[in-house]
């Protein structure tokens, strides 16, 4: 027999083709195998044989690679998403990979070929995500290349995760009553067994409950037992040591000893104790994966309500297309209780929508004809129409989607501590079973199944399970939470890096104030008509005019002769020869009026006059958020440095400094500066809030950035963190939620340590049998899953933040 050059698989040497290549005879088993092998050789990836061992492959023959172009068709472009490079990222499932040099290989070879730019291929759930251009390389292409290597791959496809969980579930359900049926009935026998022992049970019935107990145990072993074998198999092809082979040992060692106790009836059997080890595993198992989907249903639910056909209206007729499908432009229809998939503008006279999955408010919006719609409201009354104005890939649903969907690929550093422990944690317990097997039958002097069941208690009890899960389960019930409560993650690793923050940096203008000027105090110098003041204002665009406008509350209009705007200063007009001016004072002053004995302190001022006489003063003020005091004060306590970054004027920097408490501020700055004084604070965990685009250079400096969303800028693309709301309330609920995560986090992993370090001894101490071994070992991961599941009550576990 002799092994193909490429797969590793065996066949009659006749029946190989024979080539001889750089004076080496290679045998290919088939076309598919010598063009893979060929293609590496060309691209120089011939140490991939070497990384492959003795594992074998799949031929290429067996797969389909001719008809891809249905991969580049319109049907397929939904799945394509452009990045800000203009360049398309994809999801691909793999199907037919082996070990890690499988992973190694795709990479690789991908990343040789003209178009593709990167490339990730994740090893435990085999999915590939690939950013390429499009004019350069087809979808086609990258499929064909992946399946001539000897490798399937097809679209990943969001919503058929629900569809595959089922199929898991189902096929754990149905494990797990196969598993508890067998188990109830052999608890019975047991039973018989232990009463038999006291009463001189006969050897024929002995063996008679033996067999029952053999052919009830069997199943349980190699049908519900089979998860753990396979996962065990594929860990030790890739050299990792976990829980399912501790399990799997466990199990194995108990029913073999106990046939062989049964044929020789040279000890007693432990047929029950193999059912139970199973059933209680893998009744943890099964409530690990619903306890994972239900920590993540939040995450799943805005997927879930994403149509997937919309109405077009074109040339006055009505047609049905996928989101996907809709251009710019497209005029779209959309009925009662039906969700905008599209950002566009309103065509009907108007619209009122439910905006809370975007903005976080309760109350429905108006929107008028020709404002902005965004994706992701959900229309409440009346079928309305509006036009497109960006694809579904661009628009603020998909975005957010995105985001959320890949919030959760990044692990937080302390993930990293816990999976280093749990890595070597299983051998460590290997040998101390074996030791202590050793020692209770070499030293002290125990029968053969005394010492073997104790090797076994220690193998069962040891819970490598609940290190593993101690951060990825409190991280998606933190993520989740933080998602409901309109708190968007773009990775779990921010949990972590909040809660460890020692430096906040905060934006002044509409991050800790409202923004938005507010006339606080007036000062009249003489009577006029405050129509003309209202009429002049009404010109302006400026934020200032427009507050003093709403102040006034004036709707009548006059007509106002040669009006004119100087941008930043003020405004001049006549009206019946007399001249009307309105700006600074200094705009004021320098157009003849006087203004004197007047102390504008720290406000913002704007005066009116007529011809050369001042007639009122308006003092404003950029108010702070209502909650910005009792919040600056519940952040001393945990975070030691608060810094406020302003590009306004010191006064208005410093009064708003002095009312929240704040000691270290700066003003007057442009965002390369405020980027120089975050560089300058680069070894602290900082954090950076912001809202605008002057903020975009220091979100991206620090350790984290947080922005508040607005209209034109849901999504900010330089941000770790998103508030979908204004309010300093959904900032506060950020700290509060990370410190609770990471808090359980830590509580986690102190749990598993804990419980091994009691427990191992115990069984070392031959103090514990394998069947409590078992169910010790299920509770110490559901003790873990039940924890993280205590982050829901962060609400109720602490009023403040500190």
């Amino acid at each position: 027999m002799q092994a193909c050059s490429h797969c590793n698989l065996k066949y009659p040497k006749s029946s190989l083709k024979e080539i001889k290549h750089n004076d080496k005879i290679l045998y290919f088993c088939c076309n598919g195998c010598e063009g893979v092998y060929f293609l590496l050789s060309e691209n120089h990836l011939e140490s991939f044989y070497e990384k492959r061992n003795h594992h074998t492959l799949t031929p290429p023959k067996d797969l389909q690679i001719a008809d891809l172009s249905r991969f580049d068709s319109k049907a397929f472009e939904k799945y394509l998403f452009e990045d800000s490079k203009g360049l398309k990222q994809v999801a691909l499932t793999l199907e037919g990979i082996h070990c890690v040099a499988c992973t190694w290989l795709i990479e690789k070879a991908l990343q040789k070929l003209d178009g593709i730019y990167d490339t990730s291929l994740n090893y435990t759930n085999n999915k590939l995500k690939i950013v390429f251009d499009l004019q350069k390389i087809p979808l086609s292409q990258i499929i064909k290349t992946i399946r001539m290597l000897g490798y399937d791959a097809n679209i990943y496809d969001p919503k058929t995760s629900e569809n595959k969980h089922q199929k898991q579930s189902q096929k754990y359900y149905f494990a797990l009553i196969i598993a508890i049926f067998c188990t109830m009935n052999i608890m019975w026998i047991a039973v018989a067994q232990y009463a038999g022992y006291f009463s001189d049970i006969s050897t024929s019935m002995k063996n008679v409950l033996n067999l029952a107990s053999f052919l009830l145990a069997t199943p349980v072993l190699f049908w519900t037992g089979r998860f753990f074998y396979i996962q065990a198999y594929y860990q030790l092809k890739n050299k990792i040591i976990g829980m399912d082979l501790l399990v799997s040992t466990g199990a194995f060692l108990t029913y073999f000893y106990s046939i062989y106790a049964s044929l020789t009836q040279s000890g007693e059997t432990y047929f029950e104790a193999v059912s139970m080890i199973i059933t209680f595993v893998f009744f943890g198992k099964f409530l690990e994966i619903r306890a994972k989907k239900h920590a993540g249903d939040n995450l799943d639910k805005l997927s879930q309500i994403l149509p997937t056909q919309l109405t077009i209206i074109k040339n006055n007729k009505k047609q049905t297309l996928s989101p996907q499908e809709v251009e710019i432009g497209s005029i779209i229809e959309v009925s009662p209780n039906e969700i905008i998939a599209i950002d566009g503008i309103l065509l009907s006279s108007e619209a009122l929508l439910d905006t809370q999955n975007i903005s976080g408010e309760m109350l429905p919006k108006l929107i008028k004809k020709d404002d902005i719609l965004t994706s992701g409201s959900i229309n409440t009354q009346k079928t309305i129409r509006y036009q497109s104005t960006k694809t579904y890939n661009d628009s603020t649903l998909f975005q957010l989607i995105n985001i959320l969907e890949n919030s959760l690929s990044n692990k937080p550093q302390i993930q990293n501590l816990a999976n280093a422990l749990s890595e070597h944690f299983s051998r460590f317990v290997l040998l101390i079973a074996l030791l202590s097997f050793c020692g209770w039958y070499f030293i002290g002097e125990r029968d053969f199944e005394f010492a073997l069941m104790i090797a076994i208690s220690v193998i069962v009890i040891s819970c490598p399970c609940a290190l593993a899960l101690a951060t990825p389960i409190a991280s998606i019930v933190g993520i989740s939470e933080a998602f409901k409560h309109k708190i968007i993650f773009k990775e779990t690793k921010f949990l972590e890096s909040i809660a460890r923050a020692n430096c906040i940096f905060f934006d002044k203008t509409g991050t800790l104030t409202l923004g938005k000027p507010q006339v606080i105090q007036v000062k009249k110098f003489c009577d006029f008509d405050e129509n003309l003041l209202a009429c002049l204002l009404d010109s302006s665009h400026h934020p200032i005019a427009k507050s003093i406008k709403s102040y006034l509350n004036i709707t009548k209009s006059l007509e106002l002769q040669d009006l004119q705007e100087i941008l930043g200063k003020g405004i001049i007009a006549k009206k019946d020869g007399k001249k009307l001016i309105g700006g600074s004072l200094k705009f004021l002053q320098e157009n003849g009026i006087k203004i004197t004995n007047f102390d504008p302190k720290n406000f913002i001022t704007f005066g009116f006059g007529i011809d050369k006489k001042i007639c009122v003063i308006f003092l404003l003020e950029d108010a702070l958020k209502q909650d910005a005091k009792n919040f600056i004060q519940q952040i001393k306590p945990l975070i030691p440095q608060v810094i406020l970054l302003s590009g306004d004027h010191q006064k208005s920097v410093e009064f708003v400094a002095k009312n929240l408490g704040i000691k270290e501020y700066y003003h007057s700055l442009l965002p390369q500066d405020k980027l120089q004084i975050l560089q300058k604070n680069k070894e602290k965990i900082s954090i950076m809030v912001g809202d605008g685009i002057n903020d975009t250079l220091a979100l991206k400096q620090s350790n984290i950035g947080v922005s508040f969303s607005t209209k034109n800028d849901i999504i900010s693309l330089n941000s770790d963190i998103i508030l979908l709301d204004q309010n300093l309330k959904s900032l506060e609920n950020t700290f509060k939620i990370s410190h609770k995560t990471y808090k359980t986090i830590k509580q986690n992993i102190f749990l598993s340590i804990f419980y091994n370090l009691l427990m191992i001894p115990l069984a070392i101490c031959g103090w514990i049998i394998p069947l409590f071994a078992a169910l010790s070992m299920s509770f110490s991961s559901l003790l873990v899953i039940t924890n993280s599941l205590r982050i829901k009550n962060w609400k109720k576990d602490s009023k403040n933040l500190s």
